[in-house]
């Protein structure tokens, strides 16, 4: 199992890399092997920002169906459309290729909310 030092940690499984004033968003790779196989990103049509704590899409797997929550708020940039036909790039790389939307931080104290790699490891029996 794969926990880069890098990046801040949700409770919901989530992950988010920092570089300047942008964040990345992901699933981590015990989210993904908990899910098993996935089929399908659902991203909320026309999304332009996400609030911490909200939902802002799904991914479906073959077995369940699993909400994405922000792991703070901030200005959608880009969403990862190598998803679209290409959902099981989250099983194959969760946090290179299979990254799931680009946003602007808009405030950075809610950072300080997020889980470290010593506490998400921790959360996860690690």
């Amino acid at each position: 199992m794969n926990f880069p030092e890098d990046l801040k940690y949700t409770e919901d499984h989530e992950w988010v890399r920092v570089e300047g004033d942008t964040g990345i968003i992901g699933i981590t790779d015990h989210a993904q092997s908990e899910l098993g196989d996935i089929v399908y990103v659902d991203i909320e049509d026309e999304l332009d920002a996400i609030e911490s704590g909200e939902s802002f899409g799904t991914i479906e797997a073959v077995k369940t169906v699993a909400d994405l929550y922000a792991p703070c708020t901030g200005q959608v940039i880009e969403i990862n459309s190598k998803l679209e036909d290409n959902p099981e790039l989250i099983n194959s790389d969760p946090y290179g290729d299979g990254w799931i939307l680009k946003f602007k931080i808009t405030d950075p104290s809610e950072l300080d909310e997020l889980l470290d790699v010593g506490e998400y490891k921790e959360q996860v029996g690690q």
